[in-house]
Formats: structure tokens, sequence, C-alpha cells
């Protein structure tokens, strides 16, 4: 509690004085007057404090970055002696500082405020009230509580861009290899009885003698290779500005999604491991919905250099097809692992985040993939 009683307290004590010196009763009964005044000052603000009760709630639960949603706090208490309009504190999300709101214009015991939140940056935010100040109406005294529910959590999702579909190896398209055959000679994994159709070398002749009775030997269907996209989960550089980070995060969050979702309706299986304190692999068969989520939650906690991350990958590339690489950062040693990699066998496209595509400095760095038979393509940042 918080108490601003100087001034009442002189006044009181000056009107005491002249009472006891004069013996007239006006001196005495404005001291009583102020007395009582402080007083229920005093016990409108401890029970208001006292039956406070805040609710936050938010109109959606998850939104795409740019849009809006609605933050409905209502406060109330059973307090019966007026007090002043309540000071509301307000958490400090991504896309907002902490603020102050007074509410003004809610009179009453029961008081409700509206107000817009932009999502602006992809994450996971927790509008809501962070305490909540009462006070008397003269000043004189102040109460905070902090509201007892929980904050509501709000997942600001990536949004999706249009990229061009990946392409996998000579020979690893996918499509071609199911027209081109649909099982594989080279490895039987079971056998079943003979039914009318079946070719003649299918037809397991040994067994056949030995169980009077014609089977056939059944074959897996080939495997198509994999996509893997493979993200920088380490923090972004820093280019000056907090707002200009945030949006580089956006970016490579955004652009992650876009190769994730542009393989939904292909026939190839592809794979996002994330990094981090909390390591998840991402891969097509959880759906975008999903998917979505899980970016969002990404906090760019990774603490191990992308080149190092770059080369223990290159243990799948004997398996994968085509290999996706998202970075706001470029190095020779990323170059070199890239290159590496696509010297293995599967096709490699770097996504390059970055205000500055033609920076002198990054260019020779370019042209050494491009001779390397790796495409490259460039992200701008762009705020929501």
């Amino acid at each position: 509690m918080k108490a601003h009683l100087i001034m009442p307290a002189v006044i009181v004590g000056a009107l005491l004085l002249a009472a006891f010196s004069t013996g007239s009763p006006i001196f005495l009964a404005g001291a009583v007057l102020i007395a009582l005044m402080v007083a229920f000052s005093f016990l409108g603000v401890w029970q208001a404090a006292r039956t406070l009760e805040v609710q936050s709630d938010l109109s959606g639960r998850s939104v795409q970055r740019g849009e809006s949603v609605m933050l409905t706090v209502t406060v109330k208490h059973k307090g019966i002696i007026p007090i002043a309009p309540m000071l509301l504190e307000l958490y400090a999300t991504p896309d907002t500082p902490e603020t102050a709101v007074r509410l003004k214009d809610a009179p009453g015991r029961t008081q409700k405020l509206t107000l817009p939140f932009h999502a602006t940056h992809v994450g996971v935010s927790s509008p809501g009230v962070k305490s909540c100040t009462v006070e008397d109406l003269f000043g004189f005294f102040s109460m905070t509580k902090q509201p007892k529910a929980a904050q509501s959590e709000l997942l600001v999702l990536p949004m999706p861009f249009q990229v061009e579909q990946l392409t996998f190896a000579p020979g690893d398209s996918g499509l071609e290899t199911m027209a081109r055959a649909t099982e594989d000679v080279t490895n039987p994994s079971d056998i079943r009885a003979y039914m009318p159709g079946d070719a003649l070398k299918k037809i397991h002749w040994k067994l056949s003698a030995r169980k009077r009775e014609l089977v056939v030997r059944r074959f897996e269907e080939p495997v198509l290779p994999d996509a893997l996209v493979l993200m920088d989960c380490s923090p972004p550089p820093s280019w000056g500005h907090p707002e200009a980070e945030a949006d580089v995060r956006d970016s490579l969050l955004e652009t992650a999604a876009s190769v994730m979702n542009s393989q939904m309706a292909t026939d190839h299986a592809v794979r996002l491991p994330l990094l981090g304190e909390h390591p998840v692999e991402l891969d097509k068969a959880m759906g975008m919905p999903m998917i979505l989520e899980n970016l969002a939650r990404v906090d760019f906690s990774e603490t191990d250099k992308f080149e190092r991350v770059l080369l223990l990958e290159t243990r799948r590339m004997r398996k994968v097809g085509a290999t996706v690489v998202i970075s706001a950062r470029l190095s020779s040693h990323m170059v070199d692992v890239m290159i590496r990699m696509r010297r293995m066998g599967p096709i490699v496209r770097l996504y390059l985040v970055t205000f500055t595509p033609d920076d002198p400095m990054v260019l020779p760095l370019i042209s050494k993939l491009q001779q390397g038979q790796i495409e490259v393509c460039y992200v701008t940042p762009v705020p929501a």
C-alpha cells in the first residue's frame, strides 16, 4: 500500500490545535470530517482490492502474421465506496512494449475495456493484464493486485508464400520412379499364393515344389527420396535495429513454412529438423497446422554454428533427393559444405534472407555456389 497522507495529516493537526486552543467546535468538526474522508478512502481501496477480479479474453488463440485480434479485459470488484478509475498494466509482447491504460471511460464496479492487438511478428505472445492498481478518489491510497488467472497464449503463425517446386536429382523425380516400376525385383519381402496373371519369373519354384502349390514372391515398392529442409535456428545476425532482426526471424520461419507447404501435394516425404532448447523434427505427415504451430514456437536458441549443423546433416545425403538450406548468413565454410552436399547427389537450393542481396562481401560466395550447381534464391524481409 502506498499512502500520500502528509497534507491531510498536517491539516488535521492544525485544525485540532485550533479547536483545542479556541474551544471552537467548527475546527474539531473539520478535523473529524477530514479524518473520516481519509478513513473511507482507505476502506474503499481496501474493499475493492480485496474483491477484485480481472479477466482477459482473446478473440482468437492463433492468427497469422499481419492479422489482428481483440483483447477484452473485464475488471470487477464488490466495493460500495466510490474509487478512482483503475490503472491496468499490460504485459509486454514481441510486438508491443509494456503499457499502462486507465479505465477513464468505464465507471462502476464492473469495468470492461477492448483493445486491438496487431500480430506483427511470428512467435508466442501472452497479451493480458500484468497488474491492476486501485486508487481512491483523492489519491491518498493505492493498492496493486496481480490477476490470479493464467495468461492467455496467442500463437502468431508464419504466413506461407509461393515458392518454386523442388527439383530432385536426375532419376529421383518420384512420378518417373513410380511409373518405371511398382516393385523392386531385387528386394523380395514376402510370398503369397499364385494368382492368374502373375509373371512366371516371380514364381518361387523351390518353395512351390515343397508346398505342392504355386507361390510367388512379393516385393517392396521403391522408396522415393526425401526432401530435407535445414533452417538456421541460431540467433540471426544483427542489423542494428530490433525491428529489423524480428523481420529477419519472420522471413526465416515463413520461408521454411512455404517450402514445407509446397511439398504437401507431392509424393516425396519432407523433413525439417528444428534445433534449440526444445529440438523437434517436423515432417509432412504432421499436417500444415501442426507444422506452422511448431515453427511459431522456434526461439532461435541454437548455440552450434550453422556450418556445423550442415556438416552433421551430410550423413543423410545418400537418402535425400533435394536439400533446402534457409539462412540469414553466408560464410565460406557454409558454401564448402553445400557444395559437398551437391556432389553427394541431391539438388541443393539456398534461400538467403537478407536486406542487401548486392553485398560485395557475399557476391563472391554466391558465384561459387552457382558454379557448384546450387540454386540460390533471395528473400527480402517484409514488415507486416
